[in-house]
């Protein structure tokens, strides 16, 4: 290591580990913590991997999704519609590819139409992801087959269900 920072730095580099004292006790801190991030770090990663596997399974996709966007449409009180995409690949979610779509020249509350200027602006921009995940029930399905029927996409709707409750998703 001494050789290596020796090298890309061009000045001599001495490494010094404390054999006892407060020095030593910092330096075993600072290996059980790394050891603790890294455990975590592959355990999230795992459980990410795991995740996509059963995706796979369940829809019958022909391979493990490495890339899944997800849309959601909404406003205030009808007004100021706005329509996110999350993105989340492998590792988990790739924040800087999210995106935030301000929608213009709808009718007031139009979830629909909303969608489809958000999948139309953002699709005519970015490439077809393995998946692509709406939020909202058979309406919103529809319309986003019609605006990405060219574009040979795998579309996954998830509604509330008819008691809108958190945890009972169709």
């Amino acid at each position: 290591l001494e050789q290596i920072l020796q090298q890309e730095l061009g000045r001599k580099i001495t490494i010094i580990t404390p054999a006892k004292g407060t020095g030593r006790h910092w330096i075993k801190m600072a290996e059980t913590n790394a050891e603790s991030a890294l455990m975590q770090h592959l355990t999230e990663k795992n459980a990410i991997l795991k995740g996509l596997i059963e995706l796979k399974d369940i829809l019958k996709l022909a391979k493990i999704p490495t890339r899944l966007e997800c849309f959601d449409v909404s406003h205030t009180q009808g007004e100021l519609a706005v329509a996110s995409c999350v993105v989340f690949n492998q590792t988990g979610p790739l924040k800087s590819a999210y995106r935030l779509y301000n929608i213009t020249g709808i009718t007031k509350s139009d979830d629909y139409a909303a969608l489809e200027q958000a999948l139309t602006r953002h699709y005519t921009a970015h490439e077809i992801p393995d998946l692509i995940i709406i939020d909202g029930g058979k309406g919103q399905l529809a319309r986003a087959i019609k605006t990405l029927i060219d574009k040979s996409a795998t579309l996954l709707a998830i509604a509330k269900g008819k008691s809108r409750k958190p945890g009972l998703e169709t």
